[in-house]
């Protein structure tokens, strides 16, 4: 009996302790992850810092595109300075589970000359997911962030 005793004893010793993981740390839901959106427009009122027309005749196309959408129609060969325009490339993480009219941080970028996005107005620009379908709207005035 006192040789069984000690064998117990000596065997619950042995045993070492027992390492758990938490499931969530381990598993993950088929399909749940972020989704980039990305989405192309324009920022205006730049107060002369927007792009060179001349050398970026996309933000122009644009411009014209935008206020033919709007009704507005430009005379034939019209040409176009603008420099408080800026074309811009919108891009945005829509967060799994998100609802419909959460807010999303966006993040603006500069595709031509633009020499500063700062005190500009985002219009209107949907925002595409990798399948085509618009997720999402951006609009609204540009906080630019960072040194300088």
């Amino acid at each position: 009996m006192k040789r069984i005793t000690i064998l117990l004893l000596l065997a619950l010793l042995s045993v070492a302790p027992a390492h758990a993981e938490r499931i969530k740390d381990l598993a993950t839901l088929a399909g749940v992850r972020n989704n980039q959106l990305i989405g192309y427009g324009l920022v205006v009122g730049l107060d002369g810092s927007g792009d060179q027309t001349t050398q970026t005749p996309f933000t122009v196309q644009s411009v014209i595109n935008m206020l033919g959408n709007l009704g507005v129609t430009l005379p034939p060969g019209q040409n176009l300075q603008l420099k408080n325009v800026a074309a811009v490339m919108v891009t945005a993480n829509l967060p799994p589970f998100a609802r419909q009219g959460q807010a999303l941080d966006i993040t603006v970028s500069s595709m031509g000359n633009a020499k500063s996005l700062r005190g500009g107005t985002l219009v209107m620009t949907p925002l595409k997911g990798a399948d085509g379908q618009v997720y999402g709207m951006a609009q609204g005035n540009v906080v630019v962030g960072g040194v300088g």
